[in-house]
């Protein structure tokens, strides 16, 4: 949600100057950035379990960049690719998979039916962004269609780092995070059904 009004502001003063700068000289790859914030948010994950949440914060905000970059390095160098997307969405995934995994560890005993909920809801929601862009024609500048939600990316992040820096907090903020995460999950998947695209025989 506030991703649609933060990101395009961010991206113009923070991204895009250096994504044309890479593209030109081609230093690095898109998906060599998409690598890079894979590997900087698995980090940010060990990081927590290794008890450095400072360094946690760091390294997932710099992947949460490299997720920004590398789209934008794609498209300057018109080389927006199927396999491209592929590994970006995989990337995200693990990335959130490895926070999670890093914020139930610090208190496994305390943290683990949350971090299963947290977890789940994540499931859910993807399955239905991915599942409904297969059946909505795209109109957006992404590779398939994109439809937005009360929770993305830039949300998802924010919860993560208020987890990380409020470990007090931790029951409250993971309980809002699951129930807007499912929340944008059905409402989602309720604006799908109301513009009829499905089969009226299901």
């Amino acid at each position: 949600m506030l991703e649609n009004y933060l990101r395009p502001v961010f991206s113009r003063y923070c991204v895009d100057g250096i994504a044309t700068h890479l593209a030109a000289k081609t230093i690095l790859q898109p998906k060599q950035i998409t690598l890079l914030a894979g590997l900087s948010g698995v980090g940010a994950g060990v990081a927590l379990i290794s008890q450095s949440p400072l360094l946690a914060c760091i390294l997932l905000l710099f992947s949460g960049y490299c997720d920004i970059l590398d789209g934008a390095v794609a498209r300057k160098m018109d080389s927006v690719t199927s396999s491209g997307v592929v590994l970006d969405i995989v990337t995200d995934r693990l990335v959130e998979f490895a926070i999670i995994l890093g914020l139930y560890w610090i208190s496994p005993q305390t943290r683990g039916f949350l971090s299963i909920l947290m977890l789940g809801s994540i499931l859910c929601c993807v399955t239905s962004f991915l599942v409904i862009g297969i059946f909505s024609v795209n109109n957006t500048e992404k590779h398939f269609h994109y439809s937005k939600g009360l929770v993305e990316r830039f949300e998802a992040f924010l919860f993560f780092i208020a987890m990380i820096l409020c470990p007090e907090q931790f029951r409250l903020l993971g309980s809002v995070f699951v129930i807007l995460v499912l929340l944008t999950t059905m409402i989602r998947v309720s604006e799908f059904l109301q513009q009829g695209h499905y089969d009226q025989d299901d």
